[in-house]
């Protein structure tokens, strides 16, 4: 007799997701919707170095830690895999799969995984779905991410939007989330987490999904900034925080802090139109200024001050 039913404390985490490795970037990745509040909490496992996991359908979270020690341990995607299932007796309700470091890919779609439910592997990633509408959704996805250029987000973001276009999920749509890491092992793994985002509930998830990574990569495009300017190549800081702001150009917060890189490279009109720019849209950052200042977050300097808090509309 089956113990699972709809009364089951495991997460009914039925849903689409792809997990890839992109060779060219040295980096893992996995993404994920599904008609299930909060999915990214469930589904999406990864560790730089060691590998990705989806644990979806009537999904056993364990899969995922547990499928991450194996791997990290040596064991490759398919060896993790199969211990796992051999130990799960409810593994015909399970939908999981795994990849590791080297971009070995491993599946399993259980018997009893409710229709319309499949998966397909290709060259370094593996795609999956089970509760769709109908069997074309991870076809397109396979065909999606194969086609599909740009970096592994965009394209983990583009098999996405392809299941969602061929009926998805059954039920509709809920939640997404995406996480990338660094292909090599580190000491500090967590330091190699790329992007690690999630929508919890949203109309159209996979939509939100991709402006929160538009963001995400401003944000990277800023550190990137900020570490050339560190590295004395004041230029190059200067044209990667261009790019930043030209991917999310209204947000405050990333021009606020930009001011400080244009300042140091020497971008003094740059630097003040941007605070302008700033103070117009809430004036509550002239107040800011003074109390980072007084802290050292900022010079101390009164000639300088004056000449900031001046942008002011």
């Amino acid at each position: 007799m089956h113990r699972s039913s709809f009364l089951s404390c495991e997460p009914l985490a039925h849903t689409y997701s792809i997990v890839a490795c992109d060779h060219a970037s040295d980096q893992i990745g996995i993404a994920v919707q599904s008609h299930y509040f909060g999915v990214g909490s469930v589904v999406p496992w990864a560790e730089a170095g060691v590998g990705a996991v989806a644990t979806q359908a009537f999904a056993n979270t364990d899969y995922g830690p547990e499928g991450l020690a194996l791997m990290r341990q040596g064991l490759s995607a398919s060896q993790a895999l199969e211990r796992l299932l051999q130990r799960d007796e409810e593994r015909e309700i399970r939908q999981v799969a795994m990849l590791d470091a080297r971009g070995g890919v491993a599946v399993h779609t259980g018997q009893r995984c409710v229709a319309a439910a499949g998966h397909l592997s290709g060259n370094g990633f593996v795609v999956q779905a089970n509760m769709m509408l109908n069997e074309g959704v991870w076809p397109a996805m396979k065909r999606a991410y194969e086609e599909s250029t740009g970096d592994l987000c965009d394209r983990l973001l583009t098999a996405l939007e392809a299941a969602q276009a061929a009926g998805g999920d059954i039920r509709g749509q809920q939640a997404a989330a995406m996480i990338i890491v660094s292909a090599t092992r580190t000491p500090q793994p967590w330091r190699a987490r790329l992007f690690d985002l999630r929508v919890e509930d949203h109309a159209r998830p996979v939509e939100e999904l991709r402006r929160l990574v538009t963001l995400r990569k401003a944000w990277l495009l800023f550190e990137q900034s900020n570490e050339r300017l560190l590295a004395q190549r004041p230029a190059e800081a200067v044209a990667l925080l261009r790019q930043a702001i030209a991917l999310d150009p209204d947000n405050a917060e990333l021009k606020f802090r930009g001011t400080a890189i244009l300042l140091q490279a020497g971008e003094v009109p740059q630097a003040l139109a941007l605070l302008h720019e700033v103070f117009a849209s809430n004036p509550a950052w002239t107040e800011l200024v003074p109390r980072l200042a007084a802290v050292g977050l900022i010079p101390n300097d009164p000639a300088l001050l004056t000449l900031i808090l001046a942008q002011q509309a």
